[in-house]
């Protein structure tokens, strides 16, 4: 089990690759298998199940080009750690490119990370209803 300052480090370097909008570097904090879950509907095109490294960066692709990044306000207000895991509770806030409405959310990120300070969980709650009803009124 890594250390909780492995946890910490790599959670706080997952954030920051997440800032600078690198699909390929963030995807690079994966294992090559993960448990990988962001619930919503399925009308929107980046929730659902994951299972493999390179479908990470393409969950940020889609993520990115759907949502206006010069909008985005992600901040993590608290940490809570655990050995291998780490919650970060936050807020999101993100513009959908083709209705232009705001949507600002409640977040919890769940990771686990394995021994060699690689991802292998990624849980992500957020108000999937706010997400739909932002992205499917274009």
């Amino acid at each position: 089990m890594p250390s909780v300052s492995t946890t910490l480090a790599t959670l706080q370097e997952l954030v920051a690759r997440l800032g600078r909008f690198d699909a390929d570097a963030v995807a690079k904090l994966f294992a090559e298998t993960i448990d990988w879950d962001v619930p919503g509907a399925t009308t929107v095109p980046w929730t659902g199940r994951r299972s493999k490294r390179h479908e990470v960066a393409d969950y940020f692709l889609t993520l990115w080009s759907v949502c206006d990044t010069a909008q985005t306000d992600n901040t993590v207000h608290q940490v809570l750690l655990d050995g291998a895991d780490a919650v970060a509770l936050g807020t999101f806030a993100q513009t959908v490119r083709a209705t232009g409405r705001r949507l600002t959310t409640p977040v919890a990120m769940h990771i686990t990370v394995d021994d060699g300070g690689l991802i292998t969980r990624l849980h992500l709650y957020e108000d999937s209803y706010a997400v739909a009803a932002a992205f499917n009124d274009a």
